[in-house]
């Protein structure tokens, strides 16, 4: 499945939801499928700077696909994060380098969460950006 169609995805089910109460809850619940970081990588230079709680996340190249694992330690840290690993993981460095990620902006995401968490969206982003420059560079 494509980057596009991921979003896609991700933009109907959150379409079900009426308020950004409900939607919320359906981010802690996506945190709760998230692929957990192995406790040797939760150290320091894993830790994503620019996030107002504790989020880790680790990337390696398996068969020239990148594929992230994470944790938070709060739980809409950590759900945010589970979407973000969702579209962006077992994809090509290139594909995760050239995505937009449009559903962050279709879903209003980013307008919907304090400026601390919206500024901790864009420092995930960019982190896992930086590990698939990183791992192409390999």
């Amino acid at each position: 499945m494509s980057i596009t169609e991921k979003e896609n995805e991700l933009v109907e089910s959150f379409a079900i939801y009426d308020d950004w109460m409900e939607k919320y809850e359906y981010i802690i619940e996506l945190g709760k499928d998230l692929p957990l970081i192995d406790a040797a990588h939760k150290k320091e230079e894993n830790i994503i700077k620019g996030c107002q709680s504790t989020v880790w996340l680790y990337a390696e190249k398996k068969d020239e696909k990148i594929i992230f694992t994470a944790d938070a330690d709060a739980i809409i840290a950590k759900g945010i994060i589970a979407v973000l690993v969702d579209v962006l993981s077992n994809e090509t460095s290139d594909t995760i380098l050239e995505a937009k990620l449009d559903f962050i902006k279709e879903i209003g995401l980013q307008e919907h969460l304090s400026p601390t968490r919206s500024n901790g969206l864009v420092a995930m982003v960019k982190q896992m950006k930086m590990y698939a420059l990183a791992l192409k560079m390999k």
